[in-house]
């Protein structure tokens, strides 16, 4: 079992920068994708970052590419999502999940094994 808890969402104006942190419960995630995923009202959970093989690999939905870094700490246990310029449109919630085995259809929610209980994120005009 991994719990994942997620923090440092808020609200911000327009151009903004927040960074979303998503603690592991104490294992690696050398094992696992650790992606993060947003949901606004009323729309589906949207694919937003992911990072696999130890922060070898990085992948990043088109809207947030150049605007969002994902990362994670030395000792492998914290997952980061700074998030740069940010947008009303970036208003949502923000989940962090887990995904067993290899880094294969990390861009669907379905996909992942175990979910952050998400943090808001509010970016105003």
């Amino acid at each position: 079992q991994v719990l994942l808890v997620e923090s440092g969402g808020g609200s911000v104006q327009t151009g903004g920068s927040l960074r979303l942190s998503c603690a592991t419960s104490g294992r690696t995630f050398s094992s696992y994708v650790m992606g993060w995923f947003r949901q606004a009202p009323g729309k589906d959970r949207e694919f937003v970052a992911a990072i696999a093989r130890s922060g070898a690999s990085t992948y990043y939905a088109p809207s947030v590419k150049g605007r969002f870094t994902i990362s994670g700490d030395n000792a492998k246990i914290t997952v980061f999502l700074q998030m740069n310029s940010l947008k009303p449109e970036d208003t949502a919630v923000y989940y962090c999940a887990a995904k067993r085995g290899p880094a294969y259809g990390i861009y669907s929610s379905s996909e992942y094994d175990y979910w952050g209980q998400g943090t808001q994120v509010t970016v105003s005009s």
